[in-house]
């Protein structure tokens, strides 16, 4: 008898560890972009921003042209992660909330394609910065494009942040409500969504400016939340709900008697959180 249950208990493991694969990988591919995304967008911020800045910014340019080639292709980078992430957690996510799997590969896909446009103004930029020529006037025409270029990057940047509130802020809820991450973890990610959006209306409605102090102390919280997030997954993974369900060996009596001759049937027992057929 005890070497049967023995058996049932390697089988039952065995199962469960089966199960767990596939979204063992997930998490790490999603950690990986998570730390992919965040880095490239810190390093093409810290290498665009001080050159952008000042009313001779196209002077500017024409004198830093590697590192604005620089910054965009770490602007590159960051845009295919960003929709990266929401792709790879969706397999995961769906079976929990499948209209918000949806949502959140939604958002951060159009996150990534306003990356992309902001990567294309500066690049433009760039070509309006070669015409530029340090103490020489700036013809009108080039400042009035200069001033466009700057608007156009600005604001696609904006509201690709604003599209990233919204994206991440579904699969944090999705992992607090099924508890595939510590709850401490996913309802910082809610909270850090929370203010990061409330920092992109007030540039938004031009209560502070771009960039500005402000803003960038209100993202704070959800910055280094994704570099945790993206720890927890390489290291940790998700929890046990994230595998759906967990096959489970019971013993049912053929008539009245029990012990042997007895059928084994193997049965799926949903794990907390989620529902049979994969859905809450």
């Amino acid at each position: 008898m005890s070497s049967q249950v023995q058996a049932d208990a390697r089988l039952q493991g065995a199962a469960r560890r089966g199960a767990r694969r596939p979204d063992t990988l997930t998490a790490r591919v999603a950690g990986a972009l998570l730390i992919t995304a965040t880095i490239t967008s810190l390093l093409s911020t810290g290498l665009l921003n001080p050159v952008f800045s000042g009313s001779d910014y196209l002077v500017k340019i024409a004198a830093h042209q590697d590192r604005i080639v620089a910054g965009s292709f770490f602007e590159i980078i960051a845009a295919f992660a960003s929709a990266g992430i929401a792709l790879s957690l969706y397999p995961v996510v769906r079976r929990h909330g499948e209209a918000l799997a949806l949502g959140s590969v939604g958002f951060r896909l159009l996150e990534g394609g306003l990356y992309l446009v902001a990567a294309v103004g500066t690049l433009l930029l760039l070509q309006a910065g070669q015409h530029a020529v340090a103490g020489s006037p700036i013809p009108p025409y080039l400042r009035t494009s200069g001033a466009l270029l700057q608007t156009l990057r600005n604001q696609a940047g904006l509201i690709a942040v604003l599209a990233f509130y919204v994206g991440a802020s579904m699969y944090y809820y999705v992992f607090y409500r099924a508890r595939l991450i510590p709850r401490w973890l996913s309802g910082w990610g809610l909270a850090g969504t929370a203010l990061g959006a409330v920092a992109g209306l007030l540039v938004l409605f031009r209560v502070t400016g771009y960039m500005s102090t402000t803003q960038v102390v209100l993202n704070l919280p959800i910055g280094v939340n994704e570099i945790v997030l993206a720890i927890w997954l390489l290291v940790r993974g998700f929890g046990f709900p994230a595998t759906g369900s967990a096959p489970v060996r019971r013993e049912t009596d053929r008539g009245s008697g029990s012990g042997a001759g007895s059928p084994t049937v193997m049965e799926s027992t949903p794990a907390e959180g989620s529902q049979p057929g994969g859905r809450s």
